[in-house]
């Protein structure tokens, strides 16, 4: 059973099990309990905000004209375009990459889950050169080639899309060229729903490349590819694997948006960013050169294996992320500690178009292979037609910063 101590996994498993209902309280203590808010104190300054209800609605009066009846959360619209794709949601599938939890079987139910919903689906650096492609002679489950199968075999049409991930160590494996060209992925890039995207870095190591632990047989087939440490001791089985994390400038950024327009012309062009100082410019080179869609992960998000001093000391916030690259036309998708609707929805009012789910989406398929991403997704999907319906709003792009509340610096220590 796999853990993750910096989400409220208990919470999520439970959605995972239960769906819709885990986000009420015990239906068993109805009429004998007393229910208010949690008084533990939000680890940080997006969980801290409140989303505010107006008292006066003027956009539920136009939905009532519209619909002759009085508005309920059922007539929230949530299905969307993100990057490019068609989802019922604002909800992505985060990448997962080469980590020994996603090689384990739950990026394969994963993939099948996401595919039934309909949710585009990231699939993360270093598969290839750690799993194989997935061709014959290599391992098909823990290969690229599985996922997109897993995934393209449940989709439905016209909905959601793959998004191939590559870094510089994908590039030397000629990933993209290989997708681009396999009979596995012709019918999503026949309509329109394949897309590549450029890993320029990522929330839980900015900065670095990405990182894994191997046995020292692992660790010595791809020696010539990574860069191999032992961190851990020389006396120790297991060993660091890490790879490059790419040089860019906002020239060699436009270039290679430019280059991956050019060689592949039928697929949506991606780009995703660590939580730098300087990602609003970071985001604006990357629209402005024509990327279809630009990630951030927040200082939250991530994973895979890192430093703790990463994880506790660099990288910008995701709100603050959120607040530096601003509203936008263009697609920005972000992750950083999503599992529910709240959360979700404070970035969607802050100029988010999607959310991604990367740690909860594991802790849900381990939970229950079969439906357990299913069901925590309905579950978010559930919150945020409640949430949108308590604002007074039927569609998730009238949302804006002036339906949360930040509370002050002062009444945060009080």
């Amino acid at each position: 059973m796999i853990t993750a101590r910096q989400l409220p996994e208990d919470a999520i498993r439970a959605r995972a099990r239960e769906g819709s209902a885990a986000i009420f309280p015990d239906v068993a203590g109805y009429g004998r309990s007393l229910f208010g808010a949690d008084a533990g104190t939000p680890p940080d300054e997006l969980d801290r905000a409140r989303i505010v209800p107006p008292v006066f609605v003027p956009r539920r009066l136009e939905k009532m004209f519209d619909l002759a009846r009085e508005p309920v959360y059922g007539d929230v619209a949530l299905s969307t375009v993100l990057g490019g794709f068609t989802a019922p949601s604002p909800v992505f599938l985060c990448a997962f990459g080469s980590t020994q939890v996603a090689g384990s079987g739950l990026g394969i139910a994963a993939s099948e889950q996401a595919g039934r919903l309909g949710m585009p689906m990231v699939i993360g650096e270093n598969v290839v050169p750690m799993h194989g492609y997935g061709r014959m002679g290599e391992s098909a489950e823990d290969g690229l080639l599985g996922r997109i199968r897993a995934y393209a075999g449940a989709v439905p049409d016209g909905l959601g899309g793959v998004v191939v991930q590559q870094s510089t160590e994908d590039a030397d494996a000629e990933v993209w060229n290989l997708v681009y060209s396999d009979p596995s992925a012709t019918k999503l890039l026949e309509t329109g729903r394949l897309a590549f995207e450029l890993k320029v870095g990522q929330g839980a190591k900015p900065g670095l490349g990405g990182m894994t632990v191997l046995s020292r047989t692992a660790a010595g087939e791809v020696a010539e590819q990574y860069t191999v440490d032992e961190a851990f001791g020389r006396d120790q089985a297991m060993v660091l694997r890490s790879s490059s994390p790419g040089t860019f400038t906002g020239e060699i950024l436009r270039q290679q948006i430019h280059l991956m327009r050019n060689n592949y012309p039928r697929a949506r062009a991606w780009v995703k960013l660590h939580p730098g100082r300087d990602v609003g410019e970071a985001a604006r080179v990357a629209w402005a050169a024509g990327a279809d869609a630009v990630t951030v992960d927040g200082a939250e998000g991530g994973t895979g294996w890192a430093p703790s001093v990463f994880l506790d000391q660099v990288g910008l916030p995701l709100v603050e992320c959120l607040r530096r690259v601003g509203k936008h036309d263009a697609s920005l998708l972000v992750s950083g500690r999503i599992w529910e609707g709240a959360r979700a929805l404070k970035c969607l009012a802050m100029g988010a178009s999607a959310v991604g789910l990367g740690r909860a989406a594991l802790l849900a398929v381990d939970e229950d292979a079969d439906e357990g991403l299913v069901r925590l997704v309905r579950c978010l999907e559930l919150e945020l037609r409640l949430l949108a319906s308590a604002l007074g709003k039927y569609d998730l792009a009238d949302l804006t910063s002036d339906d949360l509340w930040f509370p002050t610096r002062t009444e945060q220590n009080e």
